[in-house]
Parts: structure tokens; C-alpha cells; sequence
């Protein structure tokens, strides 16, 4: 089974309710609209409506330009796939009685399946409307009426089976290398035949950490989060993460469970944001996942760590989605606490106490942002990084999303504007780099390049501790 946009498989008028039984906190917006006769907030939905209707149609969305927003837009210009056509699709939804199913219209499930998430609304739009956290909630809704497929499940949980069934990965490994396996599977599980599924390093994280967590015993304490797509697909960047604060001075450790004393496999399972969750629209096990991250965060802060973050889907899942979880002050608090990792070696240097010995690179460096490094302003802390390595010449590329996002360059039903993204702005750049090496922090973002190019790119991480000096006491 596939998630097609035009599924007509759905709970009869009859059982439908005649509201929304909202999943996710929306009383952030709770006067969002209010006062504001041009508005036009819907009749259902509750402050879920009041969300959608904050956009003011200045139409800021459909400009040309160096903007991320929106991604789908940008590459097909058509006008329900911009932030605003959402709204407004959305809008007609809301204001139709729900027990008539409205948001199953086929209109409105094609301009939200074409989001890609990619929080460019949350920062350019001028009313700063979330349409990935509104389209979590949609997919909430539409899932509440219609069944969902097991790409969908498979997708969502692929922290807990990457954990406790590793064995999944040579179905994958399999699928990769067969064209008749992929064949006989893509069409049955609607995936895009064009690229391969990542897959699980060799490597195990504890086997390559132990030592470097042990080391440094003094200076600032920091507590690294490392995201399920680290862990399991490059675990090296967390070596080179760990090198690079420990060359810094910084006291190291993971921020996971202690498995000798936790009672259970599932106690035993590292700890996840729950973005794998929200993007499929399953609140429950999304708000699980992120209070218990939250949970192991807090005495953490109160000892002194700083948390810092390698993927950034990730910590502004942690940072932002997590707010409508409904979790509390103990989400602010784990918020305020938690940092990328640029972000935090940025930091760090503009208060002096960072003193990385760095020499210059082999190469000149060619960035490529991901869109949420760009939705909470990271890229200037990349920036400031990159100046840290002496001799080091480096350029951003222009571009949009690269069109991977998570799992939609994967499914089959986006394969053309997936790769239609990526040749936007990304695959030009790549192709007249020359010889410069290519910096991707988003696991999503290097997934893409390696599909469409022969370039290598690599996190941050992993290019300072490539530039770090070995000094006399570690030679």
C-alpha cells in the first residue's frame, strides 16, 4: 500500500466527528487572528484554525529568490504548493462541516503530501507560519479517517527497529544491489526506484567512543545527543565530533541509557527527538519518544552540560516541534540548554574559551546548508567556524532544499520533484566545484549528494578534526 494522494479508503460521513479532536498543543496560538476582520479564521479546528489563519497573504511565499520557501513551489509554480495555497486549501477544509471529511479532499492531501517540511515558512514568512507542525497535525487527522500505509509505519519507527531488529538492514542491503528485488518491492511499498536506501554502518558508536569519552576529565561539560541517522549510518561524525571538543577542552559524554541498568531492551534503546514520528503524523509515540529524551536531558542540565546536537532536524525538533507536545516547562528547559554543534563551537569562540589548534585544509570548501540549519539561523554559525581554519577558503551554494528531506526523495510519488529540487541550485554547484570538498551537516542533505554526484561530502565535524594539530602530549 502506498500514500496516495488520491486514496479513497476512509471512515464513512457518519463516524466521522463534527470537529477536530486536535493531537498536538495549539494554544500558542490561541489569539492568533483575533481582531483582525481580513483573517478569516474557520469555523473548526480551534486554535489549530487560528494557526493557519496567522498568514496574512502577502503571497512573500511565491517571490523569486534566495529564499528556501517553498521548495515544491519553487520548482513547479503552482500556487497550491506554496505556503499560502496551503493556507488557503486548509482554510476551505476548516470552514465545511468535518463530518463530510473535507480534509480528505484530493486538492488538499496533494499540497500537503508535497510539503517537504522544510520550516522555510517558520522563518521567511512575515507572520511566521509553521506549515511542517501544521502539516503534522493534518496528517494526524487524515490518518484518523483513513488507514495508513506500512511505508508510512516502516518510516516512522525505523529508531526502534534499527535497535531492535538490525537484521531489517540486509532486506535493504538486498534491495539495493538487486534490480529484481527492487522490482518486485519498490511498486508493493511505493519506494523510488532511482535511489538506494541508506544503509547501517558497520561500525558500532560504542565501540568507536569509548575511549575519547573517557579522556578529558576538566573543562566545560557537554552532553552530545547523536541523532538515530548518526548513529546507525555515520557514526564516525560522532568521533570526529568528540576529537574536536575534547581538542577544545570540553569534558565529553553521550547522552544516552546506561545499559547495565536499564531493566529492558526498550530501556536500553537510545534516545530519539521523535521527528521520525511527527513526520508521519503520529503524535502519541512522537511526544513518547521526545519526553523521554527530555527526561534524560534534565538532571543533565542541572549538573552544568551543555547539549549539543549533530543533525538539525533533530535538535530543532527538540527546540521547537517538542513545544507542542504538550510537555511543559521541561521542554523549555531542555530547549534553552540544547545546541547544534556549529552552534556551540561558534559560541565557544566568540567567548574566548575555545583554543582549537587547527592548520589550513587540503582544499577550498564548498557548503551546502540544510533547510533547518537555515530556519534557526545556524548557517551563520558555520560561517564563523569556517573562519576559525587558517588559509581556508569556502563558499555557500544558493539553493532551496535539496530535495532528499527525510524520506520524501525516497517514495516512489515524489521522485520527480525530489530530483527537480536537487537540480535547482544544489547539482549545478556540485558539478563546477572543482576540487573543493563538500560540507553537508544534514544527513538528509548528504544523502542526496551522493545519489545525483560523485562528491563525498562530509559534517563539519569531520572536516576540523581532519585540520586539527596533533600537539606534543598527543603525538
Amino acid at each position: 500500500m502506498t500514500d496516495s494522494s488520491t486514496s479513497t479508503a476512509f471512515l464513512s460521513p457518519e463516524s466521522a466527528p463534527q470537529d477536530l479532536e486536535l493531537q498536538l498543543d495549539w494554544s500558542a496560538y490561541r489569539d492568533a487572528g483575533m481582531g483582525d476582520a481580513y483573517a478569516d479564521i474557520p469555523k473548526y479546528g480551534g486554535h489549530y484554525a487560528k494557526a493557519i489563519a496567522a498568514c496574512i497573504n502577502s503571497r512573500q511565499c511565491e517571490a523569486a529568490g534566495k529564499q528556501v520557501m517553498c521548495p515544491s513551489y519553487r520548482v513547479s509554480g503552482d500556487p497550491n504548493l506554496a505556503t499560502g495555497g496551503r493556507v488557503r486549501l486548509l482554510k476551505a477544509a476548516l470552514s465545511t462541516r468535518q463530518d463530510s471529511a473535507p480534509l480528505l479532499d484530493p486538492e488538499l492531501q496533494q499540497a500537503m503530501d508535497l510539503c517537504v517540511s522544510c520550516k522555510g515558512c517558520k522563518r521567511e514568512c512575515e507572520s511566521s507560519v509553521d506549515m511542517p507542525l501544521i502539516k503534522a497535525e493534518y496528517l494526524a487527522q487524515k490518518y484518523a479517517l483513513q488507514p495508513r500505509s506500512w511505508r508510512s509505519r516502516l518510516m516512522a519507527s525505523l529508531p526502534q527497529w534499527q535497535h531492535q531488529h538490525p537484521w531489517l538492514d540486509t532486506l535493504i542491503q538486498l534491495r539495493n544491489r538487486s534490480g529484481w528485488l527492487r522490482r518486485m518491492v519498490d511498486p508493493v511499498m511505493g519506494l523510488n526506484p532511482a535511489v538506494k536506501l541508506p544503509v547501517r554502518s558497520p561500525k558500532r558508536l560504542e565501540a568507536l567512543t569509548s575511549p575519547a569519552v573517557a579522556g578529558n576529565l576538566n573543562g566545560h561539560k557537554v552532553a552530545m545527543f547523536v541523532d538515530t541517522f548518526t548513529r546507525y549510518y555515520e557514526p564516525h561524525i560522532v568521533e570526529a565530533a568528540i576529537t574536536v571538543l575534547e581538542a577544545g577542552g570540553y569534558q565529553v559524554r553521550l547522552l544516552q541509557p546506561d545499559a547495565h541498568a536499564s531493566g529492558s531492551s526498550q530501556d536500553a534503546r537510545p534516545y530519539c527527538c521523535g521527528r521520525t514520528w511527527l513526520a508521519q503524523g503520529m503524535i502519541d509515540q512522537a511526544r513518547t519518544e521526545a519526553s523521554r529524551l527530555i527526561q534524560a536531558i534534565l538532571p543533565l542540565v542541572e549538573q552544568g552540560y551543555s547539549i549539543v546536537g549533530l543533525e538539525a532536524s533533530c535538535v530543532l525538533g527538540l527546540r521547537d516541534d517538542a513545544q507542542a507536545l504538550g510537555l511543559g516547562e521541561a521542554a523549555v528547559t531542555a530547549a534553552k540548554h540544547s545546541l547544534l554543534f556549529e552552534e556551540f563551537i561558534a559560541r565557544e569562540s566568540k567567548s574566548g574559551r575555545l583554543n582549537l589548534p587547527l592548520s589550513s585544509p587540503v582544499s577550498g570548501t564548498l557548503v551546502h546548508g540544510h533547510c533547518h540549519q537555515k530556519a534557526v539561523g545556524a548557517m551563520k554559525s558555520v560561517r564563523r567556524v569556517l573562519k576559525l581554519i587558517p588559509e581556508h577558503s569556502f563558499d555557500f551554494i544558493e539553493s532551496s532544499c535539496c530535495g532528499m528531506a527525510g524520506s520524501f526523495g525516497l517514495e516512489a510519488e515524489h521522485a520527480q520533484h525530489s530530483l527537480a529540487m536537487a537540480q535547482q541550485g544544489l547539482l549545478p554547484a556540485l558539478s563546477n566545484r572543482g576540487d573543493r570538498q563538500v560540507l553537508a551537516n544534514g544527513f538528509s542533505c548528504r544523502q542526496q549528494i551522493r545519489q545525483h554526484s560523485d562528491a563525498r561530502p562530509m559534517h563539519l565535524a569531520e572536516l576540523l578534526a581532519d585540520c586539527l594539530v596533533e600537539t606534543a602530549g598527543g603525538e
